[in-house]
């Protein structure tokens, strides 16, 4: 027997609610007919009659019925991983309002709060870092399709020539004093800080900033935009295209098999763990009956797999480890089995 949680379901759920989400009209009734030919119908996820137990408990509770639906469905499809994200923009909500309640900065405070929650071993937290950076990239596209309607390029030709000058000042005076001022208190050879100062501005974030000129309507904020885009532009053409020759120039660019993965790229790795151990839960064990979420496991070994009598299980982070468990291990090398084993104080088989 073999208890699964399958990432393709979370997969389907998204593509069918992304169909239906695209061409469903009109109110909730017709929403929900939608959903039960799609899930009941055509995908056979559940039977009409739970169907329409689901409905009659989303009448139950206050809000839009078709939205409830949608989460019910998820959940009976893929179990509870849907939800953790949704979870997630849900603080991300209540941080910025209950700080902008208080006269704070909501912004800096989910900036913060992101800081904290992605340094946590959070259950299903490969989950939510692939869907908030789906969602990172789909904001940067709509952010720069609305910048884009913002430009008229036949605006910014009588800027031409004073956008030359400040770009040139930024580049080569006003960014590297800002830099090296920055980090004089630190330990860092000359051509490090040199390559940090060449790196410019790049990104929708000083276009986002000239716009507040424009949403308070103060005198010249027109010229204010189209010269802050003009330089964003050319720090861009300039600068952004030539990172990586100015880092060879400066040595300071590693090879790519020398470069270090960080947390969240082992996080996200698709690559098949090398190595494999079966590791036997003694009762004498720190990790029985404990979550598997709560052992601090290291982040480049996975549990793949839990033999548990006659039965194998394929866990996820709410699995609780139990004595004379039989866990089946996956490491990228033969090193991290010492961190795993002190991790879990077992033995080796």
């Amino acid at each position: 027997m073999v208890q699964k949680h399958n990432n393709k379901d979370l997969k389907e759920i998204a593509k069918v609610f992304f169909k239906l989400g695209s061409i469903a009209f009109g109110g909730p009734a017709a929403h929900i007919a939608m959903m039960e030919d799609e899930v009941v119908t055509k995908r056979k996820w559940m039977t009409q009659e739970h169907f329409l137990d689901l409905v009659g408990a989303t009448n139950l509770i206050p809000g839009p019925n078709s939205t409830e639906m949608t989460m019910h469905c998820g959940h009976e499809r893929a179990g509870w991983k849907g939800l953790y994200p949704v979870l997630v923009i849900a603080l991300m909500f209540i941080t910025f309002s209950a700080t902008d309640f208080v006269g704070g900065n909501g912004f800096l405070a989910i900036y913060i709060c992101a800081v904290y929650l992605g340094n946590q071993d959070l259950i299903h937290k490969k989950t939510i870092l692939r869907m908030f950076d789906g969602l990172a990239w789909l904001m940067q596209i709509v952010l720069f399709l609305t910048l884009g309607l913002l430009v008229f390029p036949s605006q910014i030709i009588p800027y031409l020539g004073i956008g030359v000058l400040i770009s040139l000042f930024l580049i080569s005076i006003a960014r590297p004093i800002a830099v090296f001022l920055s980090l004089m208190f630190f330990k860092m050879k000359l051509r490090r800080r040199l390559y940090i100062s060449w790196v410019g501005l790049r990104g929708a974030v000083p276009i986002v900033f000239a716009t507040y000129p424009l949403l308070a309507g103060i005198n010249k904020a027109n010229m204010i935009f189209n010269i802050v885009f003009f330089i964003s532009v050319t720090s861009i053409l300039i600068q952004g295209t030539t990172l990586s020759i100015v880092a060879k120039w400066l040595n300071v660019g590693l090879p790519k098999k020398a470069k270090k993965l960080t947390a969240t790229d082992l996080l996200l790795a698709e690559n098949p763990k090398a190595e494999m151990k079966e590791l036997l839960i003694t009762s004498d064990c720190f990790a029985v009956d404990k979550k598997i979420v709560e052992l601090g496991f290291p982040k480049n070994a996975i549990i793949a797999m839990i033999k548990r009598g006659d039965s194998y299980i394929i866990p996820n982070g709410l699995t609780k480890i139990e004595s004379k468990d039989t866990l089946i291990v996956l490491a990228d090398r033969l090193e991290i089995f010492d961190e795993v084993y002190k991790t879990l104080k077992t033995q080796k088989i």
